[in-house]
């Protein structure tokens, strides 16, 4: 009976690892995805990524929701040459993701050219199948 219990035990830490480790792969990805679509203007993943209740805080203290971010990118305010992730790290807790991480940004803000790194924190939820941005800070670090 005791060896059934161990057994079981196992099993379950097993299967809760497996399910983390798949969590963080798809959270990565989807931020990955939303790097991406931030480039190439891709509307379609950007509403599906991020949040309706949005709140992004820039690193020069800028808020923008979700309909404003995406709108700042159609009018050409924000543009994305280039976002290179160099370190990230997710933490699980139920259906909420927190991803710290570092990043190197090329982009025109406003006619003004930036190539700087950041460190930010991005929170999303899972809602049904899909993660979802829901909070997104980011810090200017010295080049």
């Amino acid at each position: 009976m005791k060896s059934f219990l161990l057994l079981c035990c196992v099993l379950s830490a097993s299967f809760a690892y497996a399910q983390s480790s798949a969590d963080e792969k798809a959270v990565l990805d989807i931020e990955k995805q939303r790097f991406d679509a931030q480039i190439t203007k891709n509307y379609t993943v950007l509403e599906q990524v991020l949040s309706d209740d949005l709140i992004y805080n820039h690193s020069n203290g800028n808020q923008d929701s979700k309909q404003s971010y995406i709108q700042s990118i159609k009018d050409g305010k924000q543009r994305y040459d280039a976002i290179e992730a160099q370190e990230q790290k997710v933490r699980l807790y139920g259906n909420t993701a927190v991803v710290n991480g570092i990043c190197q940004i090329k982009a025109t803000n406003n006619g003004q050219s930036i190539n700087t790194r950041l460190r930010y924190m991005d929170v999303y939820v899972r809602k049904g199948s899909q993660w979802q941005l829901v909070a997104w800070q980011s810090l200017k670090l010295a080049n």
